[in-house]
């Protein structure tokens, strides 16, 4: 896959994140295809929240997501766990069927940088608002 259609494909998961989301930066890192495993996908995301930032809660149904922290602190929750927070070379996942209820910055002044893993059915949505899935 070009480059170019990389960029464009992760422009659609940018488009689906929720509203507060909008304050991160996020750069596509790689979209593709696994011909070992018909009917899914690989995509990854560098995203940096900013001190304060964070996302509404929201699912990523279908798939299985990885979080890698590479520098600051992430505050991270799924439905019926306790939040945890994340210091730079910690980890999370969610599993297919999480509500994803807590995402954010730890840092009032820091930002938060982190990597975003989904393996994933072709073709769904990656980001749904919990408001759009009720």
């Amino acid at each position: 896959m070009s480059r170019i259609s990389i960029v464009l494909a992760l422009c659609s998961v940018v488009s689906m994140l929720p509203a507060a989301a909008h304050e991160a930066q996020l750069a596509p890192l790689m979209d593709m295809k696994l011909p070992d495993l018909p009917g899914h996908q690989v995509t990854m995301l560098q995203i940096t929240y900013p001190p304060g930032g964070y996302s509404t809660p929201h699912h990523h149904k279908g798939a299985h997501t990885f979080v890698y922290v590479l520098s600051g602190s992430l505050e991270m929750g799924v439905e019926g766990g306790d939040p945890v927070v994340l210091k730079a070379g910690e980890t999370f996942y969610e599993a297919p069927d999480d509500i994803h209820n807590v995402s954010k910055n730890a840092s009032p002044d820091e930002a938060a940088v982190f990597l975003v893993f989904f393996l994933h059915p072709e073709g769904i949505a990656l980001v749904t608002p919990i408001e759009e899935s009720h």
